[in-house]
């Protein structure tokens, strides 16, 4: 698999770069590319297969639908096997002005003939489709609808080496038999080079350039707790939802019954929180999903089952209740938090109990050796007091030469500390039950705790039964945890998760060698009691108490039109807004992430919120600009309706047409005047220069006149180009 080159042709790419910048700015609102995208865009207008591989929230879909903008009556055919990334994808698309449209099982048959109807009339850009439904059309396509560019999304299902193989997938290597012509974009988030290798080869895919992005994202802060307890959890899991109370998080548990229970104990603190999991009905996953999407609830407790697809921006932290089974996976899902840029939290919870059960996934698996290896990286990164974020990009062949600054390694370095008592006593009490109890059982008889089934084994006789009643129990997970990272002793995972002593343990005993380990740091609690509103409100600073305002305007605009709110704007946009302060049309269609359609469409709301905020008390006119008369034109206002719109006459508008012509800006005359009234206006001029305005004037708009002398001079100036 070849890589891309460093000095892709300026001279051959500056049409397509140019047009390409233009589409970014008019239909996302962005004045740049992220790093890679416009090498990709351009490798598909060569017509080029490629293989691109950028983290969750990198911007991979901008690759594919750039392309679709640029292409001259071709569609872009997506396939996805996610219908709610077909659903986010196709409504966020359609808000900013592109045509674009999906086909699956959740629409009626009625609805996809129609679309698939639709196709060859050219009248759809952006088609998303199933793998399945694909290629179930692939023969009746071939032969009537142009395609410019086949996409295939989440391209890790097609490996069997990846994190989430569907055999489906598989049959996608038909594409190229079918379709020898029309280039191909595998893309994924996460895949390690043997997956890559595989992606280009299942796909046939012909000398495909390889795509890496950073998978660094530096936005999301990244920590690890060592098993603290379920109060502790909950606790820590509270704290999370009240500080970012307008937005949203995920807690990923290891099995429905935990995801339930979780969901159970959020609730009863008062949380909006839902559940979901392959185990409830469709409906109800459905429903959960949406509520989540649209801002209905706080929080969602899930399995693995939840996630991929969604594309919603201001999920702003990911717990992990327990242990994911390899870094594939891990990255992928707090990849969800964060993905407009804004700061956002990833924490894992970490217990020798999620080992187990792990550990019995892999060997109920079809390839243990190499799971076993993921799941022991995985462990090690858990295990890790090294920056985190280094470990995760090493792993995915990234080298970061310095550490992060944002994980818990970094932000709070651990506290060293003498653990050689604490190690005899756990060592010894190991010795003492014959190595036949697990980590729970261990530090109940370490502490001294009345259970009955220690009596019942007379473990309450042994001399350290109580030795070490002085630590909490979450202190002494933390310490025997580390006692295992440091190879004193070991887990028999296949004696029911004994804890036995190793050689270098049983040493470490006998001789009274010297231990040092880190010392325990109790994870925050939240903060007993919740302060009004109004007392929150005072603390918040300007910026804070702008930016809560702008999502109230932006949740009223959402459940009127019946979206997410992140489809009328992500947090990302709004914090720019808060920045910029826009007070008019013009000012407004300059914050970043802002394209044309939103900008007629939203910037009142938006606008009046600002400067209500900032005491301009003088009534919201919508200016006399002409950059904003252009915005109007552009997005398909007759000149009537942008008259109504700017509250001014149609003359001032002509005016501002005009202008406009005579600048360069506008070269599309079509919406503004008729060819007949062009070369009425021309003949006019021709024959009786000094009576133009006298003749003229009776049968066309007042203004016209101008606009069609201004694009006479227009077209003489750019004769020759």
């Amino acid at each position: 698999m070849g890589s891309i080159s460093n000095d892709i042709s300026e001279g051959m790419w500056s049409d397509v770069c140019e047009r390409a910048g233009a589409m970014l700015r008019r239909f996302y609102g962005y004045s740049e590319f992220r790093p890679l995208q416009l090498d990709i865009v351009c490798t598909a207008m060569e017509r080029r297969d490629c293989v691109v591989l950028m983290p969750t929230g990198g911007g991979k879909s901008i690759c594919y639908q750039i392309p679709a903008l640029l292409s001259d009556g071709g569609v872009v055919i997506v396939v996805s096997p996610l219908i709610a990334l077909m659903k986010d994808q196709v409504t966020a698309l359609v808000s900013n002005g592109i045509p674009a449209a999906a086909v699956n099982s959740m629409q009626t048959d009625d609805e996809n003939r129609h679309i698939l109807n639709q196709l060859a009339t050219g009248r759809i850009k952006i088609l998303y489709i199933s793998p399945e439904r694909l290629l179930l059309e692939l023969e009746r396509w071939s032969r009537e609808l142009p395609i410019a560019l086949i996409a295939v999304d989440e391209a890790h299902c097609i490996s069997q080496w990846g994190h989430d193989f569907r055999p489906d997938y598989t049959r996608l290597s038909r594409l190229k038999e079918v379709f020898p012509h029309v280039p191909i974009m595998a893309l994924t988030a996460t895949a390690d080079r043997l997956t890559r290798e595989d992606i280009a080869s299942q796909l046939r895919l012909c000398e495909p350039r390889l795509f890496l992005g950073s998978f660094d994202r530096p936005n999301i802060s990244l920590r690890v707790i060592n098993n603290p307890g379920k109060s502790l959890r909950l606790s820590y899991i509270s704290s999370l939802i009240d500080r970012y109370s307008h937005d949203s998080g995920i807690v990923y548990c290891i099995s429905r019954r935990a995801a339930e229970s979780m969901n159970v104990e959020l609730k009863s603190r008062g949380y909006r929180s839902v559940v979901y999991h392959a185990g409830l009905s469709v409906a109800e996953r459905n429903l959960a999903q949406e509520s989540f999407i649209n801002g209905d609830v706080q929080v969602v407790c899930a399995t693995v089952a939840f996630g991929m697809g969604i594309d919603k921006s201001n999920i702003r932290w990911v717990v992990h209740n327990n242990m994911p089974r390899n870094i594939e996976s891990y990255y992928q899902e707090i990849g969800r938090a964060g993905r407009d840029g804004v700061k956002a939290e990833a924490t894992m919870f970490y217990s020798y109990a999620d080992i187990a059960t792990l550990r019995s996934f892999v060997d109920e698996s079809g390839q243990q050796a190499i799971n076993a290896e993921k799941l022991k990286r995985m462990q090690e990164y858990a295990e890790s007091s090294l920056c985190r974020r280094r470990i995760l990009l090493s792993y995915f062949n990234e080298t970061m030469d310095h550490d992060c600054g944002n994980c818990d390694v970094c932000l709070n370095p651990p506290e060293r500390m003498d653990g050689t008592v604490v190690a005899l006593k756990a060592m010894s009490a190991i010795v003492r039950t014959g190595g036949k109890v697990g980590f729970s059982m261990l530090i109940d008889i370490l502490r001294g705790a009345s259970r009955q089934y220690i009596v019942d084994r007379g473990y309450h006789l042994i001399k350290t039964y109580g030795a070490g009643r002085d630590l909490s129990f979450a202190e002494w997970n933390s310490y025997l945890s580390q006692l295992i990272q440091l190879g004193l002793i070991d887990v028999a995972y296949n004696e029911n998760n004994h804890l036995k002593l190793t050689a270098y343990g049983a040493e470490v005993l006998r001789d009274r060698k010297e231990v040092t380990i880190a010392k325990y740091k109790e994870p925050e609690r939240r903060k007993s009691g919740r302060r009004s509103e109004a007392v929150v409100e005072m603390e918040l600073k300007p910026a804070e108490r702008l930016l809560a305002l702008l999502k109230e305007v932006r949740v009223k605009l959402a459940r009127k039109e019946q979206v997410p709110p992140y489809i009328v704007f992500s947090d990302k946009t709004l914090l720019e807004m808060v920045r910029t302060e826009p007070v008019d049309m013009e000012t407004f269609a300059r914050v970043e992430g802002v394209g044309e359609k939103k900008t007629v469409k939203y910037w009142k709301p938006f606008v009046m919120a600002i400067r209500k905020f900032k005491g301009i008390e003088q009534p919201l006119g919508a200016g006399l600009s002409h950059e904003e008369t252009l915005l109007l034109l552009n997005a398909g206002y007759e000149v009537d309706e942008i008259a109504k719109t700017k509250g001014i006459k149609p003359k001032t508008v002509y005016s501002h047409i005009t202008a406009l012509i005579k600048e360069d800006k506008l070269s599309d005359f079509s919406s503004v005047i008729t060819k007949e009234q062009y070369l009425r206006v021309m003949s006019v001029a021709k024959e009786e220069p000094d009576r133009i305005w006298e003749i003229l004037s009776p049968e066309m708009p007042d203004g016209l006149i101008n606009v069609a002398l201004a694009i006479s001079d227009y077209m003489l100036r750019n004769k020759d180009r």
